[in-house]
C-alpha cells in the first residue's frame, strides 16, 4: 500500500507523515502542512472548528491520491486531515508526498491540496471575538 490516508480528532504528526513517504529510491520528498494563521478577511481568529463526512471524505482523500498515482511517477502520499476545534498555530492538514525526483513531488503536492480544498467533504467554522462563521475549507 503507498497511501496513507488519515482524519483524524487528535494532533497530525508531522514526522511520521514525513517518515512514512521515505525511501532510498526517492530524491523528493515534498511537504504541505496547513496551519491555523490568527487572521482571516482582517478579522483575529481565537480558533477554527473542522467538521468532516468522514466516510465521504476518506473516499474523496482516496480518489484524490490515486489521480496522483495515475498522473506522476509517486513512490508513497499521506494525507492526513484534522477535525474538532484548533487553537492559532495548529495543524489541521499534513500532506507528504515522495518521488523519485523533486517536480513530480512538488506537483502532486499542491495538486493534492488544491483538491482536497475543492472536492473533500470537509467544513471550518471560525471563530472571532465578535461571532463565527462556517466556511467550507478553502481559501
Amino acid at each position: 500500500m503507498n497511501t496513507d490516508i488519515q482524519i483524524l480528532d487528535m494532533p497530525l504528526d508531522i514526522n511520521a507523515c514525513i517518515n512514512w513517504v521515505m525511501a532510498p529510491e526517492c530524491g523528493g520528498i515534498d511537504v504541505f502542512i496547513g496551519t491555523v494563521r490568527n487572521h482571516t478577511k482582517g478579522k483575529s481568529v481565537l480558533r477554527l472548528e473542522f467538521e468532516a463526512y468522514e466516510r465521504m471524505a476518506l473516499k474523496e482523500m482516496d480518489k484524490i491520491a490515486k489521480e496522483m498515482l495515475q498522473c506522476w511517477p509517486l513512490h508513497k502520499i499521506a494525507m492526513h486531515h484534522r477535525v474538532g476545534i484548533l487553537g492559532v498555530g495548529e495543524v489541521p492538514v499534513v500532506i507528504a508526498v515522495s518521488a523519485a525526483h523533486r517536480d513530480a513531488a512538488f506537483d502532486a503536492c499542491r495538486y493534492a491540496i488544491d483538491t482536497l480544498k475543492e472536492t473533500v467533504p470537509i467544513w471550518k467554522k471560525e471563530i472571532f471575538e465578535d461571532g463565527e462563521v462556517w466556511v467550507a475549507a478553502h481559501p
